[in-house]
């Protein structure tokens, strides 16, 4: 990450607004979250935004199901959103929608200037049509026989036994998965979007490490088999944008949903005063910043920047890929209890024990991550509970009963605590390069020596001393500082355990204030920062998922 004075547009791809945030999701918040934290505490100007992604036809159909409007349905589910990503604590400045009155005006000056430069070509295709619904069918809702393996009851786009790719019409016996009726062939004319144009604009766009290196070779191999003109447009009906100019045809929800990240700056500029365009346009002094799935790279990688320049608005500076979660080493699995809702986990988990397991194992590659639930357990209790909460356990009663709460006006000990602050500039390096598992390895190391230090004084020992008492308090002065530097160091990943321990020493946590020493003040009584967790609750929260999968209504399909 750059060290410059711009100012970080931050986001995180658009949760899709039909269903629940699950553990999976929650991973790409949790990280970008950690991240901007960390950049607000070495005083950068953040807008951190996020919103939910509203169009497209699964939506009108699930609304349909539910014997609900889409507008109805989307009001309940960002409702849901906005509280789950709250219980994480992830700190957006603005959590939006894409059915917006700022993302329409934008989706609308994207497609008008697009369409002006020549950049969008119109032509007729032919696709599968459902003649009891009236409607063209989007690939997911056409099913049929694989026309490779011959599975039955497989999606129109692809295979999930043999894992084959095809288009719907290559289907044997396709069925809409809506009404059961036989699609039939129906020709319609489409707006497209004329992506080949731009092929040499995003081969040096590519090069400038906007994208994670081990993801280039993906992106060499589409510009090998050539990039295709891309479809914007759906027929009605349709839930989303009327494409300006025509009667019945509408933005297919890929155009409009990355606008949505626009619309919610947009949004929130609008509210504090501040001009969009100088924030968003092609020489704006900011650095974009965008947190995604690597299932999404395609989208973000090849038409999203393609779109932006051809409108001279700003691309992307950079684009942060991750991997999927997989729980106990397998994919999340429904019927095992392992596909768990952020809702239920926050039913009977602390947010900061997730935080902190997932910032655990982040390396800032793509990797997936697994989610070992007893593991799980087991390095919460050790690390958070048993080396750094215990560190302040251990020594700040000692200040509160025999010295009315003071802290000593000097400790010493410049060899360890100069250890201590050795470790802040590889700590903010790590943080940068969102190496999340290297900071806590570093300040665990560093709370193991703590540990280590306040077992050598033995200050309950000292305490039954008279004579002793000077010393005493100077050694669990020292603890408590060394506390203090560790705490500040894991801000980003825990805030709230960060807010309760600046409340107990009574200070205020900042990365500037980390060499500062705490002496000669008082701090409030010391209560239990943080609790041990175990695995029956973990079975619990097993159990609650079977639940909430019972409780679903069945899908008409």
């Amino acid at each position: 990450m750059s060290n410059s004075n711009k100012k970080l547009l931050i986001t995180t791809a658009l949760p899709y607004a039909n269903g629940s945030i699950h553990l999976g999701h929650i991973l790409e918040h949790i990280q970008a979250d950690i991240f901007v934290r960390f950049q607000r505490m070495l005083g950068r100007d953040v807008t951190f935004v996020c919103a939910d992604d509203q169009h497209g036809s699964p939506i009108m159909i699930k609304a349909q199901q539910l014997g609900k409007t889409p507008e109805e349905m989307i009001a309940e589910v960002e409702q849901e959103h906005q509280r789950d990503f709250a219980g994480f604590g992830i700190s957006y400045d603005n959590y939006y929608r894409t059915n917006s009155p700022e993302n329409q005006e934008i989706s609308n000056f994207i497609y008008n200037n697009l369409k002006d430069k020549g950049y969008i070509q119109v032509r007729k295709i032919s696709q599968l049509f459902d003649p009891e619904k009236q409607m063209f069918l989007p690939d997911r809702f056409v099913k049929g026989t694989c026309p490779k393996c011959k599975a039955q009851d497989q999606y129109g786009d692809n295979c999930e036994v043999c894992g084959a790719t095809y288009s719907p019409t290559e289907l044997i016996n396709p069925y809409s998965s809506i009404s059961g009726a036989t699609p039939v062939l129906k020709e319609s004319e489409h707006y497209f979007f004329d992506l080949p144009k731009f092929q040499e604009f995003l081969k040096d766009w590519v090069k400038n490490d906007t994208i994670p290196t081990e993801m280039v070779n993906k992106l060499q191999e589409w510009f090998e088999s050539g990039l295709q003109q891309w479809d914007i447009s759906r027929d009605a009906p349709y839930f989303g944008f009327k494409i300006p100019g025509t009667e019945n045809k509408y933005f297919y929800v890929w155009l409009d949903a990355p606008v949505g990240y626009l619309a919610s700056f947009k949004n929130y500029f609008d509210k504090k005063g501040i001009d969009f365009a100088s924030m968003m346009n092609k020489d704006a002094n900011t650095e974009l910043c965008h947190f995604i799935g690597k299932d999404i790279l395609y989208f973000h990688s090849l038409f999203w920047p393609a779109v932006l320049h051809g409108v001279d608005l700003k691309t992307p500076d950079k684009i942060f890929v991750h991997g999927y979660v997989t729980v106990n080493g397998a994919k999340m699995s429904k019927s095992k209890g392992t596909f768990i809702k952020a809702s239920t986990y926050l039913k009977h988990f602390n947010p900061e024990c997730l935080r902190y397991y997932y910032a655990a194992k982040m390396n800032g590659k793509i990797d997936d991550l697994d989610l070992n639930l007893e593991d799980f357990v087991a390095k919460v209790n050790s690390d958070i509970v048993n080396k750094l909460v215990n560190l302040a356990s251990r020594t700040a009663g000692f200040i509160t009963k025999l010295f009315n709460g003071k802290l000593a006006s000097n400790i010493g000990e410049d060899e360890l605590f100069k250890k201590f602050l050795d470790k802040k500039a590889s700590i903010e390096e790590s943080y940068n390069k969102r190496e999340f598992s290297k900071v806590i390895r570093e300040v665990m190391a560093l709370a193991d020596e703590a540990n280590r230090y306040v077992d050598e004084k033995a200050p309950w020992v000292m305490a039954k001393d008279e004579s002793l008492r000077e010393e005493l308090q100077k050694v669990c002065t020292a603890s408590l500082n060394l506390y203090r530097i560790l705490i500040s160091y894991m801000l980003p990943i825990l805030p709230e355990l960060a807010k309760k321990s600046a409340d107990f020493l009574n200070i205020e946590l900042t990365w500037d204030s980390i060499e500062k020493q705490l002496l000669d003040t008082e701090i409030k009584p010391f209560k239990a920062l943080f609790a041990r967790i175990d695995m029956k609750t973990v079975e619990a929260m097993q159990q609650d998922s079977l639940k909430d999968l019972a409780a679903q209504k069945p899908s008409k399909e």
